[in-house]
């Protein structure tokens, strides 16, 4: 006879011991990441995804704050390696490269065709011609410029494809006798600075040099050098006066007031253009214009990527999850979330005017991803270059003296 309770209770052991049991049998992959909470959720999701469609495999997700894991990943690298690892592209990369702590992933590249749908992101991935991560996300850096500035300065207003240097540089003479500020920028904390000198260096000279220059293997001293500093010169009594003197958020108030016409900035400026009041059909934006004819179009694109750390315990799981995050399906998840680009060109962009240029643009640039100055250069190099471009914005007289410091440093921090 069957005993009702004693049934129950007995099924559910059996349940129990059969879960377990299959919890036992899937293998783990371990995730530490640094995700802020929307990402976060969209990354679980597509966790979930993915395992779904793998029942076997348990991605472990360890997340921590920003700050703390710049310092964590040092020391979990060399103690306690996950299976997988948030980190940057580019020169930030390296180091775990070079020391051996990332593992080389150029199988996942070649067996899923990722240089074809990762195409944009293939040089800031791959050192000594092997890649050593997947990309997930990047924004797009460019010209943020005011419509109605403008028209009231009698400026043509650029369409997507934008001018050309010279004619840019024409533009910011009619701006001058209009009283609006060509450029603004705030420098106060640096950074912003940082980003015009990448694209004139990159548009002078192209990504490969640009890179050389980072990593410490160009003099600051070169003529090369010395002739973006010349492009530079040409633009710089049109930028904003006390730019050393005003934070980013307020030289994005000049933009929004119409007392600045262009803004060289990163596409999260876009938040703070339409909290002040512009609006699509107000704000604009464009590539940086060619300056050396025939040299290939490399774009500032920050780029968030994952790896599979050398002490990683499970090496062919780890790689079936970045062949997953390198979907368009998955990579359009997670980006709807930060609202931020998808790096896979098959993906959905947000219905966004500017994640839509961003897109365009970075997916058709041939000619390299740069990560930014302070993620490309090492952290004393990247200071004392960004005191260099903000010294020479308020006196560029000062060229030589800056040039040769920055020389005596790179002597010393390479």
């Amino acid at each position: 006879m069957f005993h009702y309770k004693t049934g129950v209770a007995a099924l559910t052991v059996a349940l129990l011991a059969t879960t377990s049991a299959l919890a036992q049998d899937k293998r783990v992959v371990k995730y530490n990441a640094d995700y802020d909470p929307a990402p976060l959720a969209a990354m679980e999701e597509v966790i979930a995804k993915f395992e779904a469609e793998n029942p076997d495999i348990d991605i472990q997700l360890n997340n921590f704050d920003h700050e703390g894991y710049k310092t964590a990943i040092r020391n979990f690298l060399t103690a306690d390696a996950p299976d997988l690892a948030n980190w940057y592209a580019g020169n930030r990369m390296a180091p775990f490269v070079n020391s051996g702590q990332f593992m080389d992933v150029s199988d996942v590249w070649e067996e899923n065709g990722l240089k074809e749908s990762l195409g944009s992101a293939l040089a800031s991935m791959t050192i000594d011609d092997k890649q050593w991560g997947v990309p997930y996300t990047y924004y797009q850096w460019g010209i943020y410029y005011n419509k109605e500035a403008y028209e009231a300065a009698g400026v043509e207003v650029p369409g997507p494809e934008g001018v050309s240097w010279e004619q840019f540089i024409a533009n910011c003479e009619k701006f001058a006798a209009a009283e609006i500020d060509c450029i603004t920028t705030g420098t106060k904390a640096l950074w912003p600075g940082a980003g015009i000198f990448d694209y004139l260096n990159l548009r002078t000279n192209g990504y490969e040099f640009h890179m050389d220059l980072t990593a410490g293997e160009v003099e600051w001293t070169d003529d090369r050098v010395r002739a973006t500093f010349a492009e530079w010169a040409k633009i710089q009594p049109y930028i904003t006066k006390n730019h050393a003197a005003i934070d980013w958020q307020d030289a994005a108030a000049l933009l929004v007031q119409g007392k600045a016409a262009n803004y060289v900035m990163g596409n999260f400026a876009v938040a703070v253009f339409k909290e002040g009041g512009m609006t699509d059909e107000t704000l604009g934006f464009m590539g940086f214009p060619e300056i050396t004819a025939g040299v290939p179009r490399a774009e500032e694109a920050p780029t968030d990527t994952v790896h599979i750390p050398s002490g990683a315990t499970n090496v062919e799981d780890a790689k079936k999850f970045l062949a997953y995050l390198a979907t368009a399906e998955a990579q359009t998840t997670i980006n709807a979330a930060m609202g931020q680009l998808p790096i896979n060109k098959d993906s959905t962009v947000a219905d966004d005017p500017f994640l839509q240029a961003g897109f365009e643009m970075l997916s058709t640039a041939d000619g390299g991803i740069a990560q930014f100055f302070d993620r490309d250069a090492p952290a004393e190099m990247a200071k004392a270059g960004m005191e260099g471009f903000q010294e020479f914005m308020v006196r560029p007289e000062n060229l030589d003296q800056i040039l040769e410091r920055l020389e005596k440093i790179r002597g010393r921090v390479y």
